[in-house]
């Protein structure tokens, strides 16, 4: 049978895994992603004409255009790229660039790449929603204004280089708040009562929480200090210990719903450490498929998505494998439907989840990568929870009266897994059921004996620093961008040298301060949160076919391109970028200033260029003074602090004439547990992510991602890790020790 049909993709894995569905008729070729872009040496926008974009075809996609036209010859163009706006947005570049006519020209889409989806999506083509390419034309045109004008104006006031893109100036204003939030904090003290009973006569232990004082409630920071703690501890002297009130009931907990782009991106960053960015990248990968048994297919449908829906297809499917795999009394007699939240859904169509949930991440992990094995199982699991019965416990509410305090006793005891057999949001390992915490049987004015009385000191905590999964959280709550651009925006903002990842979480760097105040400044819309959200909800109606794209971007670029304008002439550089000092240059007595640098702050003349006496300020000033006396071992000059993308180092002094260089190392104090002669020191990776290694390398290749502490797991004697909200993991994946 001879070709008739092109079909046309933009990723050549996904071409490869059509191609094997469909029969001799049809060819299928890749165009490598968008065939046409803005330029990027020129604004591309015409402004003065409804802002009409001016596409061009970038070199690198030359070759795919005249290679695409000539395998077109004699056949019939069918676009079959992503259902979303980015996807509609290449069919119809495609469409312009190919000179294709739109009356002959099929449009499929389809969910999932397996052979019945690609049937049937050939058998109901469409023509292109022009609403879909409106609406990322509007986000490309309005990026673009952004970005090529107000990037030159930070490039003029602050430093040349800076970027000032619409969706990362809003994502790095969440970012210094929180900082700033965190600064501004001071902690609380509080104390904690609590009894340690046993029943008359028996040693089994249990804890009761002091709740109330003259049958008033203490509130969290009711107790102040330690003196009103002994108060506390001495009016209880001698006390009698009585239950004085019993209460159980039954509690129901209900799974999670399956995966959404965003929930997705939140669980794989707690749950197995992966940045939304290698998210993304490993749930393409499954999406574009991988062969079975000689067959192609996709492991899971699109992975760009809002909705929390399953389709009619998997609710049946999910009962079957329920059954078969965990038994009658685990699946639902009705499947449990999910209300999705998201104002934006109506771009998607189904939540993520396994195409064939008969297919389990055991029945092809020889087929997969590690990572890509490891979240398909969440995936999975997620799916399938998502269908389960619920999870019931017990629980038993014990109120214990001592003189004119009463204490409070929970327990909780698992009566029925449900979902939790499948799997637990919160836990570090999925498979881990939630550990039971069982009180004694007692009885009411049942008298009880007082084993300790524990007076604990706390402090509150400033709000944590955010990490992908809390950021992403937080940019859906409040409608920033779409969860598609959030992993593109977090590198962004790390690759430009805003923020910097430590310990996984985000920390604003100088510039990143100086960069948002200058914009929350003198540019409050383009950092306000209400204003970003509100376009997003524009973009959706462009979509929705309710407003056109050309008034929208009009209405913020007139008075946008006049503050641009005003802003230029107001803004003096030296204000923004220099703060005076009362110290004197000891070299021409002229005052010094703090000055903005590459790698931070620093202190210099204010006579420069005459005179270029410079000091560090900060970090920098700590590590010179420490490395001052360090002679070089080759030609015993001087050694000095120099900066690279990876950080601190020592150079020769004498460079270019000895170019010998040695690290910086941030010892941890921690020995190395594999070697057992090196030290484990703080590094950070080409990306610039900071991790912990043996400095014996490459002799020793012993590393972790978490910062070791000198204490050893009781069970397997590795170095316990730093862990979220102040908890210590074991670093060993193999054991589960938390403390």
């Amino acid at each position: 049978m001879p070709d008739k049909y092109l079909v046309i993709v933009e990723s050549p894995t996904k071409a490869k895994t059509i191609g094997q569905f469909l029969d001799k008729s049809y060819t299928v070729k890749s165009s490598y992603g968008h065939i046409r872009d803005l330029p990027k040496s020129k604004l591309g926008v015409d402004v003065e004409h409804d802002f009409t974009p001016e596409y061009e075809i970038p070199k690198n996609s030359k070759k795919t255009i005249a290679e695409l036209r000539k395998s077109l010859k004699g056949k019939e163009a069918i676009l079959a790229t992503d259902e979303d706006r980015e996807g509609e947005a290449i069919a119809w570049h495609l469409t312009e660039a190919l000179k294709l006519d739109p009356k002959k020209t099929k449009r499929i889409v389809f969910h999932e790449i397996t052979k019945d989806a690609i049937n049937g999506a050939i058998n109901n083509p469409r023509e292109i929603d022009s609403n879909l390419v409106d609406a990322q034309q509007a986000r490309r045109v309005l990026d673009r204004l952004v970005g090529y004008k107000l990037s030159p104006l930070l490039w003029k006031k602050i430093r040349y280089g800076l970027s000032a893109g619409r969706g990362q100036c809003i994502v790095v204003r969440v970012i210094v708040d929180r900082e700033r939030e965190i600064k501004a904090f001071k902690p609380d003290e509080y104390w904690t009562i609590e009894a340690d009973l046993t029943k008359q006569n028996d040693k089994v232990k249990f804890t009761a929480k002091l709740v109330k004082q003259d049958g008033k409630a203490v509130p969290k920071l009711g107790i102040k200090n330690k003196k009103e703690a002994e108060k506390i501890s001495k009016d209880l002297e001698g006390a009698t210990y009585k239950v004085q009130a019993l209460k159980q009931t039954a509690k129901k907990r209900n799974p999670s719903p399956p995966f959404t782009t965003s929930t997705m991106q939140q669980e794989a960053a707690g749950k197995l450490g992966f940045s939304a960015k290698k998210t993304m990248f490993l749930a393409q990968q499954l999406y574009e498929g991988i062969k079975v048994n000689g067959k192609p297919f996709g492991l899971i449908p699109y992975m760009r998505t809002d909705s929390w829906s399953l389709s009619s297809k998997v609710l049946p499917e999910a009962k079957e494998v329920i059954t078969k795999l965990y038994g009658k009394a685990y699946a639902l007699p009705k499947p449990r439907f999910y209300k999705t939240k998201s104002k934006s859904a109506q771009e998607a169509h189904e939540a993520i989840r396994p195409t064939d949930l008969s297919r389990t991440p055991s029945d092809i992990r020889d087929k997969l990568t590690q990572d890509q094995y490891r979240l398909y199982n969440i995936i999975w699991k997620r799916t399938i929870a998502c269908q389960m019965a619920e999870a019931i416990f017990d629980s038993t509410t014990a109120e214990i009266s001592a003189a004119s305090y009463l204490f409070r006793a929970t327990g909780l005891q698992i009566k029925f897994d449900g979902f939790l057999k499948v799997y637990l949001v919160e836990a570090k390992d999925p498979n881990t059921i939630v550990k039971e915490s069982v009180l004694p049987e007692l009885k009411k004015e049942e008298t009880l004996e007082l084993q300790a009385l524990n007076k604990n000191s706390h402090f509150t905590l400033p709000p944590p620093r955010y990490t992908e999964a809390s950021l992403v959280k937080v940019l859906e709550e409040q409608g920033i961008g779409r969860p598609s651009t959030y992993a593109p925006t977090m590198s962004t903002i790390v690759d430009r040298g805003y923020v910097t990842k430590e310990e996984k979480k985000f920390q604003p760097n100088d510039i990143g301060f100086l960069v948002n105040d200058l914009l929350v400044t003198h540019f409050p819309r383009i950092v306000d949160i209400k204003f970003t959200a509100d376009m997003e909800n524009d973009l959706d109606d462009i979509a929705a076919a309710k407003k056109e794209w050309v008034p929208i971007i009009s209405a913020f670029y007139k008075p946008f391109a006049a503050n641009i304008k005003k802003k230029d002439k107001e803004i003096n550089k030296k204000d923004l970028v220099e703060e005076k000092t009362k110290e004197k240059c000891e070299k021409c007595g002229s005052p010094m200033i703090i000055k903005l640098g590459r790698f931070g702050k620093f202190m210099a003349c204010s006579k420069y260029p005459d005179c270029k006496n410079t000091k560090p300020l900060g970090e920098e000033k700590k590590l010179k003074e420490e490395y001052s006396n360090v002679k070089c071992d080759k030609c015993n000059s001087p050694m000095v602090v120099k900066r690279s993308k990876f950080g601190a180092f020592l150079g020769c002094s004498k460079y270019p004439d000895c170019k010998n260089i040695k690290p910086i190392e941030k010892s941890t104090g921690v020995k190395c547990p594999e070697c057992k002669k090196g030290e484990i020191v703080e590094k950070k990776s080409k990306k610039g992510r900071v991790f912990y290694a043996c400095n014996k390398y490459p002799k020793c290749k012993y590393a972790l991602w978490q910062k070791p502490t000198k204490e050893k797991c009781p069970e397997c004697k590795s170095p316990l890790v730093y862990g979220k909200e102040q908890k210590l993991l074991c670093s060993n994946k193999e054991c589960n020790y938390t403390k």
